[in-house]
């Protein structure tokens, strides 16, 4: 198993910064690939960065040029860096993480508690 723990959410004003982090720890082993979703009141859950084991990355359109999602191997951690936060970026930011069971494709993905983001003057 793998367990995820979030922080860094907080309220913010427009055009501001905040980085998020997800420390992962357990059968870290068996990560294959991790990221962060985010959803918004009333919308269903969006992907917004992915990462793979291999370090590749392919942000969603909405935040491209913007949020980068640095990692820290050493740490177990990833981050989602956000800048020129904008008022539709609040939502709950769910990190997120693929394992896949060593000599099979049973894979499972887990998820962090979430933590909320609110970009609001």
């Amino acid at each position: 198993q793998v367990q995820l723990v979030e922080s860094g959410g907080d309220l913010v004003q427009p055009g501001g910064s905040l980085r998020l982090s997800c420390a992962a720890s357990g059968s870290i082993f068996s990560i294959n690939g991790m990221g962060w979703y985010r959803q918004a009141p009333g919308k269903q859950r969006e992907l917004v960065a992915p990462i793979t084991r291999g370090g590749s990355t392919n942000n969603a359109d909405s935040v491209k040029g913007r949020f980068t999602i640095p990692r820290d191997n050493a740490k177990n951690t990833v981050y989602l860096q956000m800048n020129s936060l904008k008022p539709e970026g609040t939502a709950v930011y769910y990190c997120y993480a693929n394992t896949v069971k060593p000599g099979t494709s049973f894979s499972l993905r887990y998820w962090g508690q979430g933590t909320q983001v609110t970009v609001s003057s």
